[in-house]
């Protein structure tokens, strides 16, 4: 994998947040076949879920990976955001 980068990836999908669980994992595994597809360079560690919408980290060597991922997955793109620093309680005693 080139340089690795984190991404946001925001979806608009209608309803997602009251799919059940079984409707989820063949979200998942729609996700999972589309980055096997990609052999490397593309990364999903995970998403969160709510009504209309996912918010969705991956690591991956540029924003084309994602895009490319969402035409194979059939996931919609709303926007892709690189994560440049990342923050949390934690970082106060630095």
């Amino acid at each position: 994998m080139a340089q690795v980068r984190r991404y946001l990836v925001e979806r608009d999908i209608p309803g997602i947040g009251g799919m059940s669980i079984v409707e989820l994992c063949g979200a998942a595994r729609a996700s999972n076949q589309a980055v096997a597809t990609l052999g490397g360079g593309l990364q999903w560690q995970h998403s969160y879920v709510s009504g209309d919408k996912t918010f969705c980290i991956y690591l991956a060597d540029s924003e084309d990976s994602i895009r490319t991922h969402a035409e194979l997955s059939g996931f919609p793109v709303t926007s892709v955001t690189e994560i440049v620093q990342i923050i949390d309680p934690t970082t106060a005693n630095n």
